[in-house]
């Protein structure tokens, strides 16, 4: 079975439910890089997600760019807060994965207070992304964040500007918040009114690393049972519409590329409650 696709927002698109986060391929070896990218188009991805700030990953990308350009919607991000920074991020973006220009650039978690209004602002981020949009170098804007109040900020950004893409954190326990939890639902359905396509990120997150010694190449400790990746995964495009953006560790892309394209509908809401006490899920983030 293929991995479903989906209209991505209003773009004309039609994007792979799950999109590769290219963030996997920060440090990688040439042979790592390879591999994952043969992963990637073996699986039927159409879309990549990158940022600037993501180690050499947008220099790992530009060789099987210059190849395979034309087969994928391809996102940067840039985490500068002032249109003079951010113009040098956006051009030294398209310098190093050696393209013209790239489909969508995102405001990189834009979800401090004063950051926000910066970026949003005369001045600000937001301006140099719509001078590269008229410029031809990129063709939408985005908006990206994490924590708990991050759907609450997107909301925000869209009346102040009319975005087309967001991203946020969803999996169980995030969805459980009694505030982020209301927050997600009203970005999808506001997102789904306006033809906004909605991004997820942490999907297979078991928790905080904590004391425990990292063992994966992530920022948190996550799922690695099949069975628990499959209900993770399920869980996240079990949201209509809802995209998935992959793990950070490579090693992990496989099983959630094979969970996707097993993905047959939402999961029952017992499964998820067993899985969250199975493998004692718990929040990434907290009030």
């Amino acid at each position: 079975m293929a991995i479903e696709q989906a209209p991505f927002g209003s773009t004309g698109h039609h994007s792979s439910r799950v999109i590769f986060g290219a963030v996997a391929l920060a440090g990688a070896s040439p042979a790592e890089s390879e591999a994952t990218l043969a992963l990637v188009l073996e699986h039927g991805i159409n879309h990549i997600d990158t940022a600037a700030s993501y180690g050499d990953s947008e220099d790992q990308l530009r060789p099987w760019l210059a190849e395979h350009r034309d087969r994928f919607f391809l996102a940067t991000k840039t985490g500068e807060r002032t249109a003079v920074e951010a113009r040098e991020s956006i051009h030294r973006s398209l310098e190093r994965m050696g393209v013209g220009a790239v489909d969508l650039i995102q405001l990189h978690n834009l979800v401090h207070p004063g950051e926000w209004e910066q970026a949003l602002g005369p001045g600000g981020a937001l301006e140099a992304a719509i001078e590269a949009r008229d410029e031809g170098l990129v063709r939408f804007i985005g908006v990206t964040g994490h924590g708990l109040t991050v759907a609450y900020e997107h909301l925000r950004a869209l009346e102040r500007f009319p975005f087309d893409s967001v991203l946020a954190p969803c999996n169980p326990t995030l969805l459980r918040d009694p505030v982020y939890g209301p927050d997600f639902a009203e970005l999808v359905r506001v997102c789904g009114e306006r033809g906004v396509a909605v991004q997820t990120i942490k999907a297979i997150t078991r928790g905080p690393w904590g004391a425990v010694e990292p063992t994966a190449g992530t920022w948190y400790e996550p799922l690695t049972a099949h069975e628990d990746i499959d209900l993770a995964v399920s869980f996240v495009l079990g949201h209509p519409g809802v995209f998935l953006n992959t793990v950070g560790d490579r090693t992990l892309l496989p099983a959630v590329f094979d969970a996707a394209e097993r993905f047959t509908g939402p999961p029952d809401g017992n499964e998820i409650e067993r899985l969250v006490e199975r493998a004692r899920m718990t929040p990434l983030f907290v009030s």
